[in-house]
């Protein structure tokens, strides 16, 4: 005769180990968009502020080389932290990213030079907007995204070949397809983004050092996402000065 005492037991510890998953989960989930919502505050607090000075300003668009190099830069920081995260301190890592996000508000000031703030502004808001709707699919979803992963980065390549070519074309038509492109990419990536993140994360692993380097890691991962969705809708809903 079946135990029905040990049956409801056993369900019992296995619908409080699901539970705890999903919660670690969601605890896991809030510090990432708490790092990522820092990131572009930073990003957001430092461009206005760079944007704000005439005399920053003018030595910074005066300056084209200074600019390519603090672009230089950006990538070789954002490359070695992406690469190197969990091999640093926790310090460390929380520094790094800070200071990447302050470097990205220095490059992205000259935007207010070549958009109205009204549209900057708009723009931000619609990003904000698509990119809570992707991440909340991406997270909730029962569906696996895995298979999103090999078009969306193979389009990721192709975007940024594209936009290297149409520096020397200079074709109107190309820059718009790049944009849209990239639209749909980044929408893309958000939602397969998410999904990975939030499956990475490690359980026991909860207040230590890994714990908040593990976040920091999908913070990066998820800002770029909304950095890069922004600007391809900024170029469609800017109004150039």
């Amino acid at each position: 005769m079946p135990d029905y005492n040990n049956y409801q037991s056993n369900q019992s510890v296995a619908r409080g180990g699901v539970g705890s998953v999903a919660a670690e989960q969601q605890r896991f989930m809030v510090r990432v968009y708490n790092w990522m919502c820092a990131g572009l505050g930073i990003t957001g607090v430092v461009a206005y502020i760079v944007a704000s000075d005439e005399t920053l300003m003018a030595v910074l668009m005066g300056s084209p080389f200074l600019l390519i190099g603090l672009v230089i830069a950006q990538l070789g920081l954002v490359f070695w932290l992406a690469s190197r995260v969990m091999q640093m301190s926790q310090m460390t890592a929380m520094t790094v990213f800070m200071g990447y996000a302050a470097l990205t508000g220095v490059t992205f000031s000259t935007i207010f030079v070549i958009y109205t703030s009204g549209s900057i502004t708009s723009a931000f808001l619609v990003t904000a907007g698509t990119f809570a709707a992707m991440s909340f699919y991406g997270y909730t979803t029962k569906k696996d995204l895995t298979s999103w992963g090999s078009f969306l980065f193979m389009g990721l390549i192709g975007i940024i070949i594209a936009s290297v070519v149409n520096m020397f074309l200079a074709s109107t038509a190309m820059h718009w397809i790049i944009t849209y492109a990239g639209v749909l990419i980044f929408v893309g990536l958000t939602a397969y983004d998410t999904q990975k993140i939030k499956e990475m994360n490690i359980l026991g692993n909860e207040g230590t050092e890994e714990d908040t380097k593990e976040a920091i890691r999908g913070a990066l991962t998820l800002y770029l996402d909304f950095i890069n969705l922004f600007l391809m809708i900024l170029r469609i809903m800017g109004d150039r000065r």
